[in-house]
């Protein structure tokens, strides 16, 4: 599997200006939320664009099957999108797997952003399109508030940047196993990741500096979810770990143990570097794109932690509309 990922398409670079297309794969969208979302990315100088029907409900979700497979495919196909970026996650991401023509995003290979319920998307473009996808803000969710984006890695994984780095300094990242690493980038969210287990989409952590986060999930279910990753064999070569802020993951505030004691009771015997609080996905704030797919360093010590892209996760490759337009 290591090989395959090493090969990934890079997506072509979004630049001031672009078109970013918003879909609905999950949950059902809030539309005030999603005009807040589309007024800060235009104050960012992007064009969003999405279809009407965004707003449709089935239940929970964001309209049918059909209609969410059908959006996902046109915004890959129009060439006047240069990236997609989801609405919100939720859930409902799943359906998608069976109904949505993966050839469709082999043949027009774009930036894909989004976190939560959209690992199920992010990984399995990875794994089987064959593409880098971003694990980072959405539009109704962290663009929609005032500090909920980090620009700065937006920019770099974006942008096409060749290498940058985050640091513990900056982001008060936890050292809790030191260590030095390599691999690919990988992961999103916990419960997607154990979720895929056992099916033909099954989340490929092999080589991996493994990024795992989640949300309002209490520790005895962190626990039970690690434990299932590692008894399949998940961890088995997996070359780093880092863990996100893990909010609201708690039983109560008296509880007299921490999260980490028990991320560390369960892969502290794995024999690579691991870190904790890297905030990517489910965050307080300033929300960081991590791109899913591309090599990088996981450093940690006492003094320290550091999570280094070693190469550019988008291309200088200009699209079809702006090679017709130059």
């Amino acid at each position: 599997m290591a090989s395959h990922r090493s090969s990934l398409v890079k997506p072509p670079a979004l630049r001031a200006g672009d078109t970013i297309g918003i879909i609905a794969p999950a949950s059902i969208v809030k539309p005030e939320l999603l005009q807040e979302g589309c007024d800060a990315l235009r104050k960012l100088g992007y064009h969003p664009f999405y279809f009407d029907s965004i707003l449709e409900h089935d239940l929970y979700l964001a309209g049918s099957v059909e209609r969410r497979a059908r959006e996902l495919e046109e915004v890959f196909r129009r060439d006047d999108v240069r990236a997609i970026v989801c609405a919100r996650g939720g859930y409902g991401s799943n359906y998608l797997l069976r109904a949505v023509n993966l050839q469709v995003i082999m043949d027009h290979p774009k930036i894909f952003v989004g976190y939560s319920d959209i690992t199920t998307l992010l990984t399995w473009f990875a794994n089987r399109a064959g593409l880098v996808t971003f694990h980072g803000p959405m539009v109704a969710k962290d663009f929609a508030s005032g500090d909920g984006v980090d620009l700065p890695s937006w920019n770099a994984a974006l942008n096409g940047t060749t290498a940058w780095e985050l640091a513990s300094a900056d982001l008060n990242i936890k050292p809790l196993v030191e260590g030095s690493a390599e691999g690919v980038l990988y992961g999103g969210c916990l419960s997607m990741l154990a979720a895929s287990l056992g099916t033909p989409y099954e989340a490929q952590i092999e080589d991996a500096i493994l990024f795992i986060e989640d949300v309002a999930t209490k520790p005895y279910q962190i626990d039970r979810m690690l434990m299932q990753l590692k008894l399949a064999g998940k961890f088995d070569s997996v070359r780093g770990l880092v863990f996100g802020e893990m909010l609201d993951c708690v039983q109560n505030s008296d509880q007299g143990y921490a999260l980490e004691e028990i991320i560390l009771r369960i892969v502290g015997d794995l024999g690579v570097p691991i870190a904790f609080g890297l905030p990517s996905g489910h965050v307080s704030r300033r929300n960081l794109t991590l791109p899913i797919g591309v090599n990088a360093a996981l450093e940690v010590s006492s003094g320290g932690v550091t999570l280094r892209i070693l190469e550019p996760a988008t291309s200088q490759t200009v699209s079809r509309r702006a090679a017709r337009e130059s």
